[in-house]
């Protein structure tokens, strides 16, 4: 039972990145999947949400209306479209999946640096 995170790097400001959580061993139809992200010296701090069902997606006031978080149960894998990028955002960034009744997955994250 693992996540695994791709898409991060260098990235000017302004610039975009397209982040990929795919999932093994386990269905996140199942799950209520989140991305989170960690900057130095700073707390983990919960960016975007998405229902196990897709229906429903939220996100911190300061990414709101630059990323958008999307799921494809077919491929099992989550998606973090960034846009309009900031130095603030960043982080490491990390995938989680909570089912109901089981401990919560997470990744092992993937560094997003934003600078010119």
């Amino acid at each position: 039972v693992q996540l695994v995170e791709s898409g991060g790097g260098l990235v000017q400001p302004g610039g975009s990145l397209r982040l990929s959580c795919a999932a093994s061993g386990f269905r996140i139809s199942s799950a209520v999947m989140s991305w989170s992200r960690q900057a130095p010296g700073k707390e983990r701090e919960l960016v975007a949400v998405i229902s196990s069902a897709g229906d429903s997606t939220n996100y911190v006031d300061s990414v709101k209306g630059r990323f958008t978080m999307s799921r494809d149960n077919a491929k099992n894998t989550v998606y973090l479209e960034m846009n309009s990028l900031k130095p603030e955002d960043t982080a490491v960034y990390y995938c989680s999946a909570a089912r109901t009744g089981r401990s919560a997955i997470w990744g092992q994250g993937t560094q997003v640096t934003v600078s010119s």
